[in-house]
């Protein structure tokens, strides 16, 4: 039984190689997933069906901001966590209390982070 179990996780991700291995390791960690979303807009429709535990936001949507989910994530109180190839560097102020986690990752320390969050 994963450290997830019981537990709903919203994916964001544009990449569908790497939304399809964060379906699998949050799947095999128990967690249910929703989406996984590849644009902002398609994140904000499952947010409006849908209230999950905590969400893993891709800070680079194939060259659109995530920060409108973030946003939403940040007002309805789910924690979250950013992935990103870029680093901290230019990150908005909004996102400087949020977990951060660095592409490539590896999904030990995803799910850990997730598992922190949600404590």
């Amino acid at each position: 039984m994963g450290g997830l179990t019981g537990r709903s996780v919203l994916v964001v991700e544009d990449e569908p190689l790497l939304a399809m291995l964060l379906e699998e390791q949050l799947a095999e960690a128990g967690a249910r997933v929703i989406g996984p979303s590849t644009t902002p807009a398609e994140a904000l429709a499952c947010l409006a069906r849908e209230q999950p535990d905590a969400a893993v936001l891709d800070r680079n949507l194939a060259g659109e901001d995530s920060l409108p989910v973030a946003s939403e994530l940040i007002r309805r109180g789910i924690p979250f966590m950013v992935t990103t190839g870029y680093g901290t560097a230019g990150l908005p102020a909004e996102l400087a209390a949020a977990a951060i986690l660095g592409k490539p990752y590896e999904p030990a320390a995803l799910i850990a982070g997730l598992e922190r969050l949600l404590g």
